[in-house]
């Protein structure tokens, strides 16, 4: 009897020493934590990758573009280092007898330094006509997006259609209307233009209306914020990304700007380079010299271009609002 309830007690305390922790069977794994689950997930996050040929076109089709917008600009590097006439004489695509600094000095000091005016004008023009027309766009895009008012759409729809008129059409009336006030051969007569942005001003109340949340701005009101401060603090900062584009392409508009300087202006002192240049091209076969100069001076004319679009691209970020909302 005594052996029967010995046997009976062991197998009643046997399930209970299987459950307890450390005993008997092993604990539950979790499902991340099982041997190779990462070489799992890893197949899984390679099965959502594009296939490979798709990879393949997508990369020579941006390295065909590349090479497309880069040959110009290699040829203006290799260009600024020959004379006029080994501009003709030799290969295009390479060095031959290269004196890249003698030639650009040249360039700075012909006809006493009027390139380096001419440089320091496109400056002007375009740094403070793109930063006006910026701000301009901004309070713009941001009335239009955030404020209700009578005839809102209405003035979009004018903007709109101020995006489809090419300027060139519009650089006579615009002479004929600044000889009329006494600005025309005037910095003025190119600034004044240059400020106005029908693109950036809808570019801007497309983003702010995106990127502004009207929540965030009652929130500002409760705290007793005025709309110039909750403009300037909030509303330009969530529009950086929308800004620094603006800046960029009305920078570069402004820079290569052409027809309206050439309508506005006599005098050469008042020319931006692309104007300049255009000038010496002009001379050119009465000084063959100027060939040189004409091509060493479009080639610094690219250089301020390169740098801005490489500090301004960091600015190009979005999903800067992520967590200043609460849901």
């Amino acid at each position: 009897m005594n052996e029967a309830n010995d046997l009976a007690g062991a197998v009643a305390s046997e399930p209970a020493d299987e459950a307890a922790p450390g005993k008997g069977r092993p604990e539950a794994v979790p499902p991340d934590d099982r041997p190779g689950a990462g070489r799992r997930a890893a197949r899984g996050r390679e099965g959502t990758a594009p296939p490979l040929r798709h990879r393949i076109i997508t990369v020579s089709l941006l390295t065909v573009a590349a090479i497309y917008f880069l040959t110009p600009v290699y040829w203006l590097v290799v260009s600024s280092t020959k004379s006029s006439s080994d501009l003709f004489g030799t290969f295009g695509f390479w060095f031959h007898d290269p004196h890249p600094l003698d030639y650009l000095h040249r360039v700075l000091t012909y006809d006493d330094g009027i390139y380096v005016r001419w440089f320091a004008n496109s400056l002007m023009y375009a740094g403070v006509g793109a930063l006006a027309a910026t701000l301009l766009a901004a309070a713009a895009g941001y009335a239009l997006a955030k404020f209700r008012f009578p005839g809102r759409e209405g003035i979009f729809n004018v903007i709109l259609a101020g995006v489809l008129i090419p300027g060139t059409a519009l650089a006579l009336p615009l002479y004929l209307l600044f000889s009329e006030i006494g600005l025309a051969n005037t910095y003025w007569a190119v600034l004044i233009p240059s400020i106005v942005s029908p693109f950036g001003v809808y570019l801007c109340r497309i983003y702010a209306a995106a990127a502004v949340p009207d929540s965030l701005l009652e929130a500002a009101r409760i705290d007793g914020a005025g709309e110039a401060r909750i403009f300037s603090t909030l509303g330009l900062r969530l529009m950086t990304p929308a800004l620094v584009t603006v800046f960029l392409f009305q920078f570069v508009h402004i820079w290569n700007n052409f027809f309206l300087p050439l309508v506005m202006l006599s005098d050469s002192d008042l020319y931006p380079i692309q104007l300049g240049l255009t000038s010496w091209q002009g001379y050119a076969d009465r000084q063959p010299e100027l060939y040189q100069y004409t091509v060493g001076g479009a080639f610094l004319s690219v250089l301020p271009l390169m740098v801005l679009m490489g500090v301004l691209q960091r600015y190009w970020r979005t999903g800067l609002t992520e967590g200043s909302v609460k849901a």
